[in-house]
């Protein structure tokens, strides 16, 4: 199958196979699992934090990030487009009691400083206690400006909160904008890093924070069931990551500028190139096509795609520019039929 949906479908590579079924591994509940040990200590340098947890995935990282940072009754400022908004279950509220305060994301992604300013509650019993803005970077693949993370952390220390970053494809913006993914991170008090999905690693996300919102965080994944034992071969895994793959993201990004181009041929389809930052392409299809059933002519084919009509399309690892013609010549067959 040529699987277009997301990059979280990416396959781990073969060293990566290798390396976990060489994994030594511990109890990584009594902290014994030098793979897992191994990982978070390269985070740390790597990405120069105090602390480092290897968690089972980005919901769960950014669900500890916010539990360790808030208490009961308190409050998040947020994108409306943001993932820990949106798409993670409201875990925040429903396992943290964290009130959201989603504001508007902007056409680039971010969400205006002065109306983040507007959000912030004044100290009155009648409010939550706002504690936390989360950002995201890349936010339906756009990259934040560098400019503006530094702005936003300003504005966060003047007003005594911490910011978080939702860093699932930070990498993806760190190589689109040809800097190290250490000047994105600086600018946050915790960041959440995934590593199973342009990195192509089977599991797992990494927490990133100072060692009292680690160890914090720590606990919460315990309760939440989130603590592994043996996870050093996981661990292994997200190690080659971190050291193997980041770069490579660069051809991704080449593919899908290359799939965007071939897809704005179709009179079909409409596709805003600005919108084409990383790895990610989104195509507005013409109300006189059925996308479900161009959704199963090219399952049908063996093409994956998330049939909507305005559709994501994902380049990754398991995506050549090869694939990308087996899908247009798929598409030309489809609408000369039509």
């Amino acid at each position: 199958m040529i699987d277009f949906r997301s990059d979280t479908v990416t396959q781990p590579t073969e060293a990566m196979r290798r390396a976990m079924s060489q994994a030594e591994v511990g109890d990584d509940y009594y902290g014994d699992d030098p793979s897992v040990n191994r990982l978070e200590a390269l985070a740390c340098e790597m990405f120069d934090f105090d602390g480092a947890l290897f968690t089972t995935s980005g919901t769960q990282a950014n669900l500890l990030a916010l539990m360790a940072h808030c208490e009961r009754g308190d409050e998040y400022i947020c994108g409306q487009e943001a993932h820990n908004y949106r798409f993670e279950g409201g875990g925040a509220a429903v396992l943290g009691s964290i009130q959201p305060q989603p504001i508007a994301n902007l056409a680039d992604g971010t969400i205006a400083l002065d109306e983040i300013v507007a959000q912030i509650k004044p100290d009155d019993i009648h409010f939550a206690r706002t504690k936390v803005v989360s950002l995201e970077n890349t936010i339906s693949g756009r990259v934040l400006p560098q400019a503006y993370l530094a702005q936003a952390q300003a504005l966060t220390f003047n007003h005594k909160l911490k910011i978080h970053l939702d860093g699932a494809r930070v990498a993806n913006a760190a190589v689109a904008q040809g800097i190290q993914i250490a000047d994105i991170t600086q600018h946050f008090d915790s960041v959440s890093i995934c590593l199973s999905k342009g990195l192509c690693a089977p599991v797992g996300s990494l927490l990133l924070g100072d060692e009292r919102l680690i160890a914090k965080a720590r606990r919460w994944r315990k309760v939440l069931g989130g603590g592994m034992r043996q996870a050093g071969i996981l661990a292994a895994a997200g190690e080659l990551a971190l050291t193997q793959q980041v770069e490579r993201l660069a051809e991704d990004h080449a593919n899908a500028r290359y799939l965007a181009e071939q897809l704005a041929q179709f009179d079909e389809f409409s596709v805003d190139m600005g919108l084409v930052q990383t790895n990610m392409v989104f195509v507005n299809i013409a109300e006189h096509v059925d996308v479900k059933q161009l959704g199963r002519a090219l399952a049908e084919q063996g093409i994956l795609v998330s049939a909507e009509r305005v559709t994501r399309l994902v380049t990754h690892n398991d995506i050549s520019q090869q694939s990308i013609g087996t899908l247009v010549q798929a598409l030309k067959r489809y609408f000369s039929r039509s």
